[in-house]
């Protein structure tokens, strides 16, 4: 059954992503009538997948697709929360493809047969450290598709485009905000999924663990986003430098996802 629900919600995402792209052409009305909605009752069938996997597995295990599909979802979390305070849609849209694929990906990808890695076995810690670090990336993500959307109003600013598509992108002023709380927000939970999956390493194979690929690159993108913060803080960066330091930081983020692949220890279930 989750995987009935996931390729539900799969389905409300594509006719919503469908949707979005027919708001270019048709306005604002077609955007809030039909998009929102479906996106917001895709959610609710990606969320009850998420939960009767927890629920058949009694101690959720993650396989290789079950953190894309969380990430999917959280970041459709986001979405639905920056529209509620900022009544911003240009940042979600831009990420719907992204969902989709997510999505996608966990729906229709073949489900693993093998038994778990011993570093995932009867643990709540794979839990936290999983859903702690998937907030963290989703916030990533969507302060870098901010960091692109100020890149490009202020282009569209400066060469004097302001009708159609521009016109519906926020103010930079809402972009640069939204990627800066985006930031504040994914960064303790980052470091919170860090510190746990970092519990769980030591405990299970010692420091040996530590130097690990993929885990000395997540440690490298950590750094990364705490320089991030430290200079929207304490350097006053907004704007241009931001976002090209918010774009570095995702960068550090996706390969530091994709060298889970390589790792020797650091993998969900095979």
């Amino acid at each position: 059954m989750p995987e009935f629900w996931l390729r539900v919600a799969l389905s409300l995402y594509g006719l919503g992503l469908i949707c979005a792209l027919a708001s270019l052409w048709g306005g604002r009305q077609v955007l809030t009538r039909i998009t929102m909605p479906t996106v917001g009752l895709g959610m609710v069938f990606h969320f009850v997948a998420l939960i009767e996997t927890a629920m058949m597995s009694h101690v959720w295990m993650p396989s290789a697709h079950e953190p894309e599909s969380l990430l999917a979802f959280l970041l459709v979390v986001f979405f639905f929360a920056i529209y509620a305070r900022y009544k911003a849609t240009a940042p979600g849209l831009a990420l719907l493809p992204v969902v989709f694929l997510l999505t996608a990906s966990a729906a229709l990808r073949p489900k693993p047969s093998g038994p778990a890695l011993p570093l995932f076995v009867s643990t709540q810690w794979i839990f936290m450290h999983i859903a702690l670090i998937m907030i963290g990336y989703a916030a990533l993500l969507f302060s870098f598709i901010a960091s692109i959307l100020y890149l490009i109003q202020e282009r569209a600013l400066k060469s004097k485009t302001t009708g159609g598509f521009w016109a519906r992108l926020p103010a930079l002023a809402t972009i640069d905000e939204i990627g800066y709380k985006c930031l504040v927000w994914g960064f303790p939970f980052m470091t919170l999924g860090l510190i746990a999956g970092s519990i769980l390493a030591e405990t299970r194979y010692g420091s040996k663990y530590f130097a690990d690929a993929q885990v000395l690159l997540s440690i490298l993108m950590w750094v990364v986003y705490t320089v991030l913060l430290y200079t929207r803080w304490n350097a006053g960066w907004r704007g241009r430098r931001a976002a090209y330091m918010a774009t570095f930081a995702f960068a550090a983020a996706v390969v530091a996802w994709a060298a889970n692949n390589l790792s020797h220890t650091h993998r969900f279930i095979p």
